[in-house]
């Protein structure tokens, strides 16, 4: 075998430009499969991370504008949730609803504890909230439900918040009160924060926010999860009933779709996967056709290289030489060279990855609320799709070689001489 290695190191040191040809055909097919494949991971990983940041079986529900006349009224009217549309909500989706709740907001506010102080953003909701939207308490507990009944002046504040109120030990708030606009607020959670710089989110209970700032019986959204609605067109049906329902409460046409806003976030998750899918498909495919363009950059080269060798060929055999040692000597050729640039190859796109994942896959979008919001994650491929890929090639290799090999062997003596 080390006779065989030498030969073949002869062979490629007469043959540089061949050899690099080659070596490239087959690092290039695999360095593009892995960084494509790892490109396409980062996107949907991305995707992915912010959708399944809520609960899939829920929907978040929003006043809009009527675009249709009715009963004597004008359309461009502002729809105002309100009481009346969460008591619908429950009373006529009993059988779907799992958790209902209802969320307010007010702006501005500012929370004082000692010497420090921070803006922030209140929002008055029912306990559902910190289940739907996935909140992670790290002290303490979210709003529940004796916050909302005894209207009391319970407060969660996010991590990033507790470090600048009280920098030296944040959890030491817990059970302290702190100071919201001109109110005193009993800090009783304090949840982890998503990633921004800092986030401004933070929670009291949706009754006492509205009797503080006396908004009423408003809701800015009404949120539930759901159950019993496993299709898109169980969904697609129960929302236009929804609507209509909702849109009678406000004096708009039944069949407004614009008056009342759904978000849906199971349909949305079901397209999200469904176009996930196509995408993948896709890379995939350029995928395949890029390494399948290095097959046959290698299987072309393999057969320059036979015809280049043909006159050697034919001294081997006139000299005592099998023709399965010829087949051999070009099989292993094929195999040794494939599997040393295909490693090559698979190294670069791995380093490929890794360099996307510590620049891009680190960079997170801040979105007007606070939350951070990833574009672009984990941009990597299995090892196991690594290895896979690699050896792919080396067997495309070896039958790129096979084919030239079986014909050079073949040859009869004289006439290998004979070529050119």
């Amino acid at each position: 075998m080390r006779d065989i290695i030498a030969e073949i190191w002869a062979t490629s040191s007469r043959n540089k430009l061949r050899t690099a040809l080659t070596g490239f055909a087959v690092a290039w097919g695999i360095f593009m499969l892995i960084f494509l494949l790892g490109a396409g991971n980062g996107f949907i990983n991305g995707i992915t991370s912010n959708v399944g940041s809520f609960l899939a079986n829920s929907m978040q529900i929003f006043g809009g504008q009527t675009s249709k006349a009715y009963k004597g009224m004008k359309e461009g009217r502002s729809i105002d949730l309100n009481d009346a549309d969460i008591s619908s909500t429950q009373n006529h989706f009993s059988k779907n609803i799992e958790t209902l709740g209802a969320q307010i907001r007010q702006d501005g506010v500012t929370i004082t504890y000692g010497e420090n102080y921070v803006s922030s953003t209140l929002y008055g909701v029912y306990p559902n909230v910190g289940e739907i939207n996935k909140i992670e308490m790290l002290h303490g507990r979210f709003i529940n439900d004796i916050d909302n009944s005894e209207q009391r002046k319970s407060i969660v504040i996010s991590e990033n918040q507790a470090k600048e109120l009280a920098p030296n030990q944040p959890c030491s708030l817990i059970g302290n009160y702190v100071k919201v606009d001109n109110f005193a607020y009993r800090v009783v959670g304090i949840n982890k924060s998503d990633g921004s710089s800092m986030s401004t989110d933070t929670y009291t209970a949706f009754t006492t926010l509205r009797t503080m700032y006396g908004r009423g019986d408003k809701a800015d959204n009404i949120i539930f999860s759901f159950k019993g609605l496993d299709t898109e067109e169980a969904n697609e049906d129960f929302e236009k009933e929804y609507k209509s329902v909702l849109n009678r409460n406000h004096n708009a046409d039944p069949g407004d779709e614009e008056a009342i806003w759904v978000w849906n976030r199971f349909t949305m998750n079901m397209q999200m996967n469904a176009g996930m899918s196509i995408v993948r498909t896709a890379l995939w495919i350029v995928g395949i056709f890029t390494l399948l363009s290095g097959i046959v950059g290698v299987s072309n080269i393999m057969l320059i290289s036979v015809k280049e060798r043909t006159r050697e060929f034919g001294i081997r055999k006139a000299i005592g030489a099998k023709p399965r040692n010829i087949l051999y000597l070009i099989i292993v050729e094929s195999i040794i060279i494939t599997t040393f640039f295909g490693y090559i190859g698979m190294l670069l796109g791995i380093a490929a990855n890794q360099y996307m994942d510590a620049t891009i896959g680190q960079e997170a979008i801040t979105m007007g609320s606070g939350k951070a919001i990833h574009t672009f994650l984990n941009p990597t491929v299995g090892i196991d799709v690594c290895i896979e890929a690699t050896l792919v090639m080396v067997i495309a290799g070896t039958i790129a070689g096979l084919i030239p090999a079986r014909k050079a062997a073949k040859i009869r003596p004289i006439e290998a001489l004979r070529a050119e």
